[in-house]
């Protein structure tokens, strides 16, 4: 065959081979084309980023995000970092259309040369933003086709700079960090603009192998990658010879991220994560960078957190010692055993206590081992004589003679370092004494809100969240005992009573009907005063004086009023329910009382203030006022003074509202909780007891804050025969609002208008009794008559209900009653 036939052959096959090799391509990239992702979609990307939420001082509360990522637009990230990824992941990248056609071909015969080793790949900076974005990780041909059409669509589509932006905020840089902004920060405690030549070339060393490359690890593998990207951008003329000299030299510090300043909530912070999840979903809360400004008073927190703790532990002292926290039978093991047990129940409660293992039992003390520090310890029988053993209905045994009536040798207890006995002059304790202690058993929570607006500034849900994250502030349905009595005496106030109006403290017998039992409800200690005037009967929480109150006004007025503010939906119009048998939560008394306390204006509880996009653009606000003057200017050009508008008006009648607020002043200081008369400012408050002592309650409200408290079993159970509200929950509101307070001026309670004043001797003093118009004494069919000789009041008949102006007598009065 000729030169020139061969040539012509060659060419014909050459020819052929073409098209085919056209067409196999062309059918390839037909074929994979279909079914192919929206690369379009990539214009509305939003990465899933950190939602963070905030105290109102500004300090952080907690994080929640599946990745950890902090997303950075290109244009403020530093030339240094993109030329660095550049330079290390795609150096032709600024001039291929999708893929680097010379990359692949280079990796192909690297991998033909090299059949034994690790196969090299060419994927581009396009071709991972496809893949990571739009397409799994499974390593197949298929994957490889669609990823490259992918890549020239996306090029065709984006610019390089937002390209760049994809994959610099995806990328995966190890650690459990996402994108280049967060590593900086988690590897070098750096923002990006903060960032060495040295630490931006280890970031850019990262994608290729994020944990072989780990600088803690595997520093010397590290160093070597560091220092092949550097060569990189120093081939490709993104630095001097110089620079990247400097730069090699240079020793990669790995620091970790500083501690953020935090506030410690757990029960608030999950309540809060609980109504996020609610409002916008699990993948908003944990992917869309919500900023969360809740209404979280870090130092309220705090002092509520210590007296809840402090009034749990009092109550649980008083029941007696239920035994050692754990046992060891084999001392002469006692340190691994020790060890086991701290490892699988670690001790909740206070920083100060600890678990100690007893070693020895004296007659007048025991040593102890197994303290942090200083290993050994004694613990006298003066730090015992509380633990009087625990019996059947929360009584006690008698008390203990000696340790040995205590612990034993081999037992697991808990610990607190004393210095000297309780007592102004005792003498000190030699070093190394520690008390005994006992984590209660008993639960409780505690509410701090802002009585006008709603704001929860603290909440408390029991002893530790570690132990149970069952919030009882907000989770635990209970009954509010007495506590509930306000919103009866606010029904009687609306159907014309007044403070002054004379009930009968007697015995009561209620035939509820259809074959039921009768019921006959006592007063607590079972007493009775006779003919009492209301206002006495809420200070010392008369049950039988509320029952006949309820009664004359119908339950279902009574039940109405507890609807209006909150405390329930659904109580049944049942005589018993006056004194607080259906249940409720911390949270809504709270909001009920903080409601009473403001003048019936609508509040609703909040611990958010504010929540935020990921772009600073508020989707929630809490603030039922609105600001008069904000960003306006007076035609003088001078700013407007700020003020702040409450629209609000009154839903009940604020004149029978302070009526009962007048009266639950008197609680705190002549009744159930006149402990309280020492802070010295006006407080309008009711304890709580339900039946059996189940459960102990006390709110109390100023103008300015109000505060509820609860004391109780997770599974109900009696707290003993003599505990009340007045013992258990009034202290804990005592030892919070001495704190709140402190250096604060009282604030009075506003008096709505309209009303009289009329000076009464009562109880050995002076008060201003409140009367609407019409009913004070003096006015047209009011008759006054003593109930002592001391304390003039207004009074009929006591069996008759209030006289009215212009002399209408309602019908008698009659009904239950309840502790307080």
């Amino acid at each position: 065959m000729s030169v020139l036939n061969f040539m012509k052959v060659a060419l014909a096959f050459a020819t052929a081979a073409l098209i085919v090799g056209t067409g196999t391509v062309a059918g390839l990239f037909w074929h994979f084309s279909h079914g192919l992702p929206d690369h379009k979609q990539l214009a509305d990307y939003q990465p899933a980023t950190t939602s963070r939420l905030y105290a109102a001082d500004g300090r952080l509360l907690a994080e929640y995000a599946r990745e950890k990522r902090i997303y950075v637009p290109v244009a403020a990230m530093p030339k240094r970092v993109l030329e660095a990824f550049v330079a290390a992941e795609d150096q032709r990248f600024f001039s291929h259309p999708g893929i680097d056609v010379i990359g692949v071909v280079r990796a192909v015969v690297a991998n033909v040369a090299n059949p034994g080793k690790r196969p090299e790949g060419a994927s581009g900076l396009t071709q991972q933003v496809a893949k990571n974005f739009l397409l799994t990780n499974q390593a197949t041909l298929a994957r490889k086709i669609r990823e490259a059409i992918l890549a020239f669509r996306i090029e065709e589509t984006y610019s390089k700079e937002r390209i760049l932006e994809l994959y610099l905020n995806e990328i995966y840089l190890g650690s459990g960090n996402y994108g280049v902004a967060q590593a900086a920060l988690n590897y070098f405690d750096r923002s990006l603009g903060e960032l060495s030549l040295s630490e931006i070339a280890y970031l850019a060393a990262l994608p290729k192998a994020p944990n072989r490359y780990n600088i803690v690890r595997n520093e010397k593998e590290a160093y070597a990658r560091r220092d092949y990207v550097l060569n990189r951008m120093l081939e490709d003329g993104y630095i001097t010879a110089a620079e990247a000299q400097a730069a090699r030299a240079e020793k990669l510090q790995y620091r970790r991220r500083s501690a953020t300043e935090t506030a410690t909530a757990d029960f608030f912070a999950e309540e809060v994560r609980r109504n996020l999840m609610a409002a916008y979903g699990e993948k908003s809360l944990y992917e869309s960078g919500l900023t969360v400004s809740t209404t979280l008073d870090p130092s309220i927190q705090a002092v509520a957190d210590t007296a809840l703790r402090d009034g749990l532990i009092t109550y649980d002292r008083r029941h007696g010692w239920r035994g050692a926290y754990a046992k060891i039978p084999d001392m002469t093991v006692w340190e691994e055993e020790f060890a086991r047990i701290a490892q699988r129940r670690p001790l909740l409660g206070p920083a100060s206590w600890h678990l100690a293992v007893v070693s020895k039992v004296e007659a007048q003390a025991v040593q102890i081992v197994g303290l942090p520090g200083d290993g050994e310890g004694t613990v006298p029988f003066a730090e015992m004589t509380w633990a009087r053993p625990t019996l059947k209905d929360q009584t006690v045994g008698g008390a203990p003679r000696g340790p040995r009536d205590v612990v034993a040798v081999g037992d697991v207890i808990v610990v607190e370092k004393v210095e000297k006995p309780a007592g102004q002059n005792a003498k000190p304790y030699p070093p190394r004494t520690y008390a005994l202690r006992q984590v209660p058993n008993v639960e409780g929570g505690v509410v701090v809100m802002d009585t006008q607006t709603g704001r929860v500034l603290a909440m408390s849900g029991g002893w530790a969240y570690g132990r149970s994250q069952f919030n009882r502030a907000v989770q635990a349905a209970r009954q509010p005992g007495s506590a509930f009595k306000p919103f009866v005496y606010l029904a009687a106030m609306d159907s014309g009573f007044s403070p002054a109006s004379i009930v009968l403290d007697a015995p009561f017998v209620y035939d509820p009907g259809y074959g039921q039992p009768l019921w006959t409800p006592k007063n607590y200690g079972g007493d009775m005063l006779g003919p009492t005037t209301v206002r006495r009967g809420l200070e010392l929480s008369r049950n039988l004086m509320t029952v006949r109150m309820a009664q004359q006004v119908g339950m279902k007025k009574v039940v109405e009023v507890a609807k209006e503010f909150g405390v329930t939906d659904n109580m049944g119009a049942y005589l018993p329910m006056a004194l607080g048998a259906g249940e409720t939560t911390l949270l809504r008394m709270t909001m009920a009382y903080a409601m009473l306390a403001n003048g019936a204006l609508e509040i609703t509880p909040s611990l958010v203030d504010r929540v935020q996009d990921r772009n600073g653009r508020t989707i929630y606000r809490h603030e039922p006022r609105t600001c008069g003057g904000c960003g306006e200017a007076a035609a003088s050009g001078k700013p407007v003074a700020p003020e702040l508008i409450d629209g609000r008006k009154p839903f009940h009648d604020p004149a029978s509202v302070y009526q009962v607020v007048s009266m639950m002043q008197g609680v705190t200081t002549r009744g159930t909780a006149g402990r309280l008369a020492a802070l010295g400012r006006p407080i309008a408050g009711k304890t709580g007891t339900t039946n059996d002592a189940h459960d102990n309650w006390f709110l109390g409200s100023t103008p300015d804050i109000t505060i509820g408290v609860y004391i109780g079993f997770d599974e109900p159970r009696t707290l003993g025969s003599q505990e009340t509200g007045g013992g258990n929950a009034a202290p804990i509101y005592e030892a919070i609002a001495k704190e709140i307070f402190k250096g604060k001026p009282p604030t009075p309670f506003r008096v709505p208008p309209g009303l009289r004043m009329v000076k009464f001797t009562y109880e050995g003093g002076t008060i201003d009794e409140v009367f609407k118009p019409g009913t004070e004494p003096g006015a047209e069919g009011y008759q006054v008559s003593p109930l002592d000789g001391s304390a003039p009041y207004s009074a009929i008949d006591p069996t008759a209900g209030p006289q009215q102006a212009g002399g209408s007598r309602r019908p008698g009065l009659s009904g239950t009653g309840e502790t307080y």
